[in-house]
């Protein structure tokens, strides 16, 4: 790929265009890793919903090791959050090219030190459960904001709850019956065609990663996850690099 065009992908200028194509990808790596992440331990690292559902009935029913699990995994994904945030605000403070790509490089050194340790640790499945648990949350929570703040909340890579709900208000509006004998100053409905597209292939990219994330783990095991890191490495790779040359070629005082 073009230089320029991988540039693109989460240098500090932002466009529309490239908050799609940033979207897509890590819709597709989300549902990849979530999905993989399931049939590795049994449980989904990117619904937090679900995991505070969790909390409250195993709580009620007194299982103190299961809240213990599903609070270390909230707390994972909310870390996970707070990091991407660090980094992102560090950089924009010091007017670096890699504001945006510093966490998702973090993200895909995580995944690819899972897929490339996963098989040895899986021996130890007492710790290595929670473990894993803990480090997609953290994953996750660091990818989610990343897209969050790049796109100021119009795009979520995980919370597929909200774009099937955003999905349906779409097609409400669009099926709306604006009906000729209206009040003058009655507002029309029209559906956002551009916004539906754009929440439709966000919803494909995650389930399409998820198919090929369960294939993969079912297949090749934990390394399946070494391409998803090696993806995100190509999107963060270059803003790094152009602010390691301006470092290298910074005077020295």
């Amino acid at each position: 790929m073009p230089i320029n065009y991988l540039r693109g992908f989460t240098q500090p200028v932002r466009t529309d265009a490239a908050n799609r194509r940033l979207g897509y990808s890590l819709a597709f790596v989300a549902g990849a890793a979530n999905a993989g992440g399931f049939l590795a331990v049994g449980q989904y690292t990117s619904h937090m919903s679900g995991i505070v559902a969790s909390l409250s009935d195993n709580l009620a029913l007194g299982q103190v090791l299961l809240v213990l699990t599903g609070l270390s995994a909230l707390l994972a994904f909310l870390f996970g959050a707070m990091t991407s945030a660090v980094l992102i605000n560090w950089g924009r403070r010091h007017h670096t090219h890699s504001e945006y790509a510093a966490p998702l490089m973090l993200e895909a050194l995580l995944l690819l030190t899972f897929g490339m340790m996963g098989a040895n640790l899986e021996a130890h499945r007492l710790l290595f459960a929670p473990a894993t648990v803990g480090l997609l949350c953290y994953v996750m929570g660091l990818q989610n904001a990343i897209i969050t703040k790049i796109s100021r909340a119009e795009i979520r890579t995980t919370h597929v709850t909200g774009l099937v709900t955003d999905i349906g208000i779409e097609l409400g509006k669009l099926g709306y019956w604006n009906r000729a004998g209206a009040a003058h100053d009655a507002v029309r409905v029209i559906g956002d065609r551009q916004k539906l597209r754009l929440l439709c292939a966000l919803l494909g990219m995650f389930f399409l990663g998820g198919l090929t994330g369960a294939l993969g783990f079912k297949h090749l095991g934990f390394v399946s996850t070494i391409p998803l890191a090696m993806v995100l490495i190509m999107l963060a790779i270059v803003p790094l690099l152009d602010d390691l040359a301006r470092h290298h070629h910074k005077p020295l005082r």
